[in-house]
């Protein structure tokens, strides 16, 4: 076995402990690390089960080789089976290349109006109903966190929950598809506002987190935040509540605010900030570790970097443009309609060359 396979030993072991490890009930009494454990097993199950193909198609193919040597009826077999062989382990060696690791976990989704004013509010609104009709087409729930909307129907700043329903493999889950969104998404149309039929151009941004599992993936000493209350307001400055039930949350040591007034209750829109809070915190977290990292381990997708401009929505032409990935489709209304599929696929695509590269380049 070369070295490469021999990579999947302790993984492979590893999938044996865990495996006995959900097998015993009091494992479950504690919900985050079942669910923990559960998402490394089914992340590890892609190795396991590479690697048992790719055992068996070669024990196949020596098998054949053998008996070929003595009857040649086996001689034209060979071929298929040295071809199946090669497949599967190409296949193994695809899956021993290490994951996101955040690939399963939900997301919280910010998407903020830009330059354009009015226009990119409404924007603002398309992509928030493009990416909502993407979540039904891929089962998953979304719950708006927070909203200002602005006088025309828009959306200045809103943050939405995107969750799987149920427990998900890494590969279907939520931010292995989500991630790839960050970024300026520019748009190019006639706004309503627009009085003489001029294309403008207008952009919102978009950014993306994993969310903490639990309260205590992510540790804040409530000694670093200051919290401040006031008085609800909708758009244009007009009182949706009589009392001081919007949050306002700064955490003092990375200067992060989050702010919450959708809830009519002080203490849920303090709980949902504090979500969007911890996930922002985790996020940090991650880049600072991104930022550490091998320049030749990183994908050639970047997510971090949010000032990116990474798609055009041209309206005139119907026209949708990913301008990392090359990816180019006239089915605009399509995908605004929840047809983000093949978009998303491309930067999955292009995600998964750049780390076979890397891994290529620094494999001994």
């Amino acid at each position: 076995m070369s070295d490469a396979f021999a990579a999947a030993e302790p993984l492979l072991a590893e999938h044996a402990e865990i495996e006995a490890q959900l097998a015993d009930p009091g494992v479950h009494a504690d919900a985050a690390r079942a669910r923990r454990l559960g998402r490394r097993y089914a992340e590890l199950g892609r190795v396991a089960q590479a690697y048992r193909a790719w055992r068996s198609a070669s024990d196949d193919a020596d098998a054949a080789q053998e008996l070929a040597e003595v009857d040649e009826a086996f001689a034209a077999e060979l071929p298929l089976l040295r071809e199946a062989a090669d497949a599967a382990a190409a296949r193994l060696r695809n899956v021993l290349i290490p994951r996101d690791p955040d690939d399963a976990r939900d997301v919280i989704l910010e998407i903020k109006a830009g330059e354009g004013g009015e226009e990119s509010a409404l924007f603002a609104g398309d992509l928030l109903r493009m990416y909502v009709r993407y979540a039904e087409r891929m089962g998953w729930s979304t719950q708006v966190l927070e909203a200002t909307e602005s006088d025309l129907g828009g959306f200045k700043d809103v943050q939405v929950a995107v969750k799987a329903r149920g427990a998900a493999a890494p590969e279907d889950g939520v931010w292995a598809h989500l991630k790839y969104e960050g970024g300026v998404h520019r748009v190019q149309r006639v706004p309503v506002t627009e009085s003489q039929g001029r294309i403008h151009t207008s952009a919102a941004g978009v950014l993306v987190f994993p969310e903490a599992e639990d309260e205590g993936e992510v540790e804040i000493d409530p000694n670093d935040l200051r919290i401040d209350v006031y008085r609800s307001s909708g758009p244009g400055g007009q009182s949706v509540n009589t009392t001081d039930s919007a949050v306002r949350i700064t955490h003092v040591p990375t200067g992060i605010v989050v702010s919450m007034q959708n809830e009519k209750s002080q203490l849920q829109n303090r709980e949902q900030a504090m979500r969007v809070l911890r996930a922002r915190l985790l996020a940090a977290r991650q880049e600072e570790a991104a930022a550490a990292a091998s320049e030749a381990r990183r994908s050639q997708v970047r997510t971090v970097d949010r000032s990116e401009r990474i798609r055009t929505y041209n309206f005139p032409e119907n026209r949708i443009a990913d301008h990392r990935t090359g990816y180019k489709a006239y089915n605009l209304d399509t995908v605004l309609g929840g047809e983000l599929g093949p978009v998303v696929q491309s930067a999955v695509d292009a995600d998964e060359a750049a780390r076979l590269a890397a891994a290529a380049g620094t494999a001994p």
